[in-house]
């Protein structure tokens, strides 16, 4: 069993911040890589935000880039997004993701996901 506890979403107005945080636990040995998807829309597919590898390395959507940033805490097995300059077509369902390795074997698991309305 893997958990992925997603906190921090809420009703803001553009040009505010707000951080998610995401603590994976549970039956993993290795986490690989831990990121943010998100659904703008109900039927829409989830696009990417922003990941992070184990070694750091991290990669942003065009439409984030210098808004947002993705940090992580491997001892905690949590990754954060702090997001600046908030935009009302950031509003959106933010899913977390991961890709972990259990007995030398990779797999990937998603958060329920918590939602970001921006509005004013």
């Amino acid at each position: 069993q893997v958990q992925l506890v997603e906190s921090g979403g809420g009703l803001l107005q553009p040009g505010g911040s707000l951080r998610l945080s995401c603590a994976a636990s549970g039956s993993i040995d290795r986490i690989n890589a831990m990121g943010w998807y998100r659904r703008t829309a109900p039927g829409k597919q989830r696009e990417l935000v922003a990941f992070i590898t184990s070694s750091g390395s991290t990669n942003y959507a065009d439409s984030v880039k210098g808004r947002f940033t993705i940090s992580s805490d491997n001892a905690k097995n949590t990754v954060y997004l702090q997001m600046n300059s908030l935009k009302p077509e950031d509003t959106a369902v933010y899913y977390c993701h991961t890709l972990y390795t259990r007995y030398l074997v990779g797999y990937e698991y998603w958060g329920q996901g918590t939602q970001v309305t921006v509005s004013s």
